[in-house]
């Protein structure tokens, strides 16, 4: 899929990034969450997020989009910020980041399942292998009687499987989509759209009218930041590079590394347990991923 000299860094670079810094923004939005609710923590987000990248895009790119790219910026952005990105920030006030990063681990099953109902591709062995392990894995988890025995905590990773399907389906439906060309617009009015889904979606449960602005500590502010830069800037308009470029479940498959950063960032910066069959769950669903990821790299 490489089409450009500048492909052979662009594409190892925004791996490490979508990797790597995702990785650790389950953490600071469970920070940022604490303190600022959670649809107007993100909606502020993204619409500030969005704004940035096109007024920085307008400068080397046009930013005009035609009505049907608008339609399907729109349904992105509806897909990967209003659902998916708002029901992990509301799940994130009842589930840990760490356990909340293990969930998500299972997108590329997802992914695997979808592209075989959707584009006929059959699973091979080492996919069967990879969804049969995940399976196991989700259940040793999700099965935990201090887990189990919290309904918030049910309804949390609930929310948190509805954003994962989102995420999935986008994964897949965003390769052949009419789109601009330039992934740095499109990105841009993804997550504008997506902000405003989810501060319409904040107003709408008065978030917004209730909220004390004193009480924004330093900790959720400049996570906010992180999130707004790395997180939302620079991270998605590497996935979405990486989308046009590469396999939708390589790209998927950073979910086995999310996990690996946030559970550890997580105990160690924000005093979360981990139960030892939470890493027994986490090493059999990872390996999982990992058939899923060796199955399509041979592909």
């Amino acid at each position: 899929m490489i089409d450009s000299n500048h492909d052979n860094w662009l594409i190892p670079l925004s791996f490490v990034i979508v990797y790597v810094v995702w990785g650790t923004t389950y953490l600071a939005n469970a920070w940022g969450v604490a303190i600022i609710p959670p649809f107007m923590f993100a909606g502020i987000r993204f619409l500030v997020a969005g704004s940035i990248l096109l007024l920085i895009s307008s400068f080397f790119v046009s930013i005009k989009v035609t009505l049907p790219q608008f339609k399907n910026i729109f349904f992105a952005g509806l897909l990967l910020f209003g659902v998916g990105n708002g029901a992990v920030t509301w799940a994130l006030q009842y589930v840990d980041s760490g356990i909340t990063a293990l969930v998500i681990a299972f997108e590329p099953l997802l992914v695997a399942m979808l592209l075989w109902a959707w584009k006929k591709e059959k699973p091979q062995i080492s996919t069967w292998i990879g969804i049969s392990l995940g399976i196991l894995g989700m259940m040793l988890l999700v099965g935990q009687p201090e887990f189990i025995s919290s309904w918030i905590w049910v309804v949390g990773v609930a929310c948190i499987f509805v954003a994962m399907s989102a995420w999935a389906y986008i994964s897949i439906w965003i390769a052949s989509a009419d789109l601009p060309k330039s992934v740095f617009v499109s990105a841009g009015f993804q997550m504008l759209v997506g902000g405003v889904i989810l501060l319409c979606s904040s107003l709408g449960m008065q978030e917004i009218q209730n909220f004390e602005w004193s009480s924004i500590t330093p900790k959720a502010f400049w996570s906010w930041i992180y999130l707004m830069v790395f997180g939302s800037i620079l991270a998605f308009s590497a996935f979405n590079f990486l989308l046009l470029k590469v396999s939708p479940t390589k790209v998927a498959a950073s979910a086995y590394v999310h996990p690996v950063i946030a559970l550890f960032l997580g105990w160690l910066l924000n005093g979360e347990f981990l139960s030892e069959q939470s890493l027994l769950a986490a090493a059999v669903l990872l390996t999982g991923v990992i058939f899923i990821n060796k199955d399509k790299g041979k592909k």
